[in-house]
């Protein structure tokens, strides 16, 4: 019996947020974090796991990004890199990516802004969408929560609710079939496309590290969390 030849690894990571909630004019991709720009340190966690990475930017940031480049170390060396232009949505960013890669495969969408993302985390998570069709990180919410009804609100369980993060892997035909049915409409991440054009989710331990860079105190907390990982 011949046997089947691993499926090949992408990455696909999203960098298209103009960043209104950190302030400033640099949008919060492309602020310094331990020397290196934020985007930087998330193409080069999963250079590493991955075997082809695409970053998705809007073209107006293409001359900044190759800017960056020339003043600040980035280390793709381990697998093909390429850039490719956003849309106006996250939804049609990703599109735009997934038509970039060339299958069978699968394929792991994850935030430019999520950079203390574990290579650990990313390498379950390529292995559980394999076994699976997709596979998603997750955390239990640790607040209470309320449901907005109108002029007043409700409590509801917080056992019943998770939080998702990035990144998410899936069956790259899949993903890219579940976008050319849906793909027209927009989500807020790319496993509620998934779900909605039948794929099935397995739902993977997140880490309590891996922060979304959303506010500039963000960015301390970042710091801190990979101060103490060069020290361990």
């Amino acid at each position: 019996m011949e046997k089947q030849k691993p499926l090949k690894k992408f990455a696909l990571i999203v960098g298209g947020g103009k960043g209104l909630r950190f302030g400033g004019d640099i949008p919060k991709q492309f602020q310094i974090l331990q020397g290196k720009p934020v985007l930087f340190h998330s193409v080069e966690l999963f250079a590493r796991e991955a075997d082809e990475v695409i970053l998705v930017l809007p073209s107006s940031h293409f001359d900044f990004f190759h800017e960056l480049v020339s003043k600040y170390d980035l280390n793709t060396d381990s697998a093909p890199f390429a850039l490719v232009s956003g849309g106006d949505t996250r939804t049609q960013s990703v599109l735009n990516g997934l038509k970039a890669l060339k299958g069978p495969g699968v394929v792991a969408i994850h935030d430019a802004v999520r950079p203390l993302v574990t290579t650990k985390l990313i390498s379950e998570l390529f292995q559980a969408a394999i076994e699976s069709g997709g596979a998603i990180p997750v955390l239990p919410v640790r607040d209470s929560l309320r449901k907005k009804e109108q002029n007043h609100s409700v409590a509801v369980n917080r056992e019943d609710f998770v939080a998702v993060q990035t990144p998410q892997c899936f069956h790259l035909e899949l993903l890219k079939s579940a976008y050319e049915r849906f793909g027209k409409l927009s989500f807020t991440d790319d496993a509620s496309l998934f779900e909605m054009a039948g794929g099935h989710i397995r739902l993977m331990d997140g880490e309590q590290s891996n922060i979304k860079i959303t506010y500039p105190e963000d960015l301390v907390f970042a710091e801190s969390i990979l101060t103490v990982r060069e020290k361990n």
